[in-house]
């Protein structure tokens, strides 16, 4: 009986402790840069584009007046990655102000989905000179150029994948504060020439 009672008292104990520990854990909680970069790269945006890039080299072959030009259009459909650089996010927590310093949007990856190209991607003008491999490599490398140049000059698109990348992060401060019961404020600093255009920045309350 003795035995059992002492084994219960350790066990109490133990329980006790562990109890405290765990309690002391989620008091020390706080948002976690680590975190605040996985959010981002997990807000990324694909958009899929659907275009017809132009190609031309004139006077490719003949000679004097006999000259012909190499014209051709090619038709693609690929995929732009738009969001945050994530290693450049920086965060700063003091008692329950979280400033964060966010850059602005841009285009992290391009690809010209190479299944959607044929010969019949290849529309060949009649007067064009003979075109080769050669071309279709270089008409290929211009599409995928003028696919980013396309998505980096969308303002609308940059700027839907900067708020929703900050929404993810503002969730994810108020969540912090609703397990360890801290009403966050958070400042938001962005990292950009254009920063004094954004009507949301100064401070938000969560």
């Amino acid at each position: 009986m003795r035995k059992r009672i002492i084994l219960s008292l350790v066990l109490a104990a133990v329980l006790c402790s562990s109890c405290k520990k765990e309690k002391q854990q989620i008091i020390s909680m706080e948002p976690q840069v680590s975190e605040m970069k996985s959010i981002c790269e997990l807000a990324t945006m694909d958009c899929y584009y659907h275009n017809v890039a132009r190609y031309k080299e004139e006077d490719a072959q003949g000679i004097l007046f006999w000259k012909k030009d190499k014209h051709f259009w090619i038709e693609y459909a690929g995929v732009v990655t738009i969001g945050i650089d994530a290693s450049l996010i920086e965060i700063e927590v003091k008692d329950e102000q979280v400033t964060i310093t966010m850059p602005p949007a841009k285009v992290l990856g391009c690809k010209v989905d190479e299944n959607t190209l044929s010969e019949e991607s290849f529309i060949i003008d009649k007067k064009s000179a003979d075109i080769d491999a050669q071309d279709q490599t270089a008409a290929f490398q211009a599409a995928q150029s003028n696919m980013e140049k396309s998505a980096s000059e969308d303002e609308t698109l940059l700027s839907n994948a900067q708020r929703r990348a900050q929404k993810l992060l503002e969730d994810y401060v108020n969540n912090i504060g609703s397990i360890v019961g801290k009403q966050y404020t958070i400042k938001w600093i962005y990292s950009s020439e254009n920063a004094s255009k954004k009507e949301d920045e100064g401070y938000n309350e969560y």
